[in-house]
């Protein structure tokens, strides 16, 4: 339905590039004149409603991103460009080693506190599992976190996210029935005999096409 009504939208309505990026009922509609973005918002409750369906006001914003939003801004007296968040990331504008602009993400600051919360509960569940057993389950949670959130430009946040999870398995085997309070020289011998698995970044976008027009 959103699809193909943004694809006969741009051909009848559009004066500039329009691009819609969705996944599932999440989308981003990237329009490269300020115009058809506004005429576009104001369109497409309307379109929505047809099918019973209305925009989620607290994430639906018009946001000026891109390679000129920051001069734009500036020569208006107004401040950096927003960010926003799409799937997981906050994305925002920044550049390149070599000074071109570059669409910037990481791990939404929200996202990542809830799912250390679920996680640390998660470990007192299996605080009674072997050590080796717990390492593992760790260690998939990690590779899987790893093959979502590490990005180009995100490794910040997933080294934060080793650590975290690594304090809160250490706090949780200090709580392993009455025995005395682990020292962190033997928690260390434990993280080298089971190590878990090290921050890395798996998709790697240096070398690809991040700019917006």
């Amino acid at each position: 339905m959103l699809d193909l009504w943004v694809a006969q939208w741009k051909r009848r309505e559009a004066r500039r590039h329009v691009r819609l990026v969705r996944f599932a009922d999440d989308f981003l509609l990237l329009c490269e004149a300020r115009d058809d973005a506004q005429k576009m918002l104001a369109a497409l409750p309307e379109r929505l409603a047809k099918f019973g369906l209305s925009l989620h006001e607290g994430k639906t914003r018009l946001v000026e991103f891109g390679r000129f939003a920051a001069a734009n801004r500036q020569r208006r007296g107004e401040k950096r460009p927003e960010t926003f968040d799409f799937l997981g990331f906050t994305h925002h504008c920044g550049v390149s080693r070599n000074g071109r602009f570059m669409v910037k993400r990481k791990t939404q600051r929200k996202r990542l506190i809830r799912k250390l919360k679920e996680l640390r509960l998660e470990m007192k569940k299996r605080r009674h599992d072997t050590i080796r057993a717990q390492s593992r389950w760790l260690g998939a949670v990690l590779r899987g976190h790893y093959a979502y959130f590490g990005i180009t430009g995100n490794a910040a946040s997933i080294a934060r996210f080793h650590l975290q999870l690594t304090r809160g398995w250490l706090w949780v085997l200090r709580r392993r029935g009455q025995r005395p309070r682990l020292p962190w020289d033997r928690f260390r011998a434990t993280l080298a005999r089971v190590p878990l698995p090290a921050p890395r970044i798996v998709h790697n976008w240096r070398s690809s096409a991040n700019a917006v027009g």
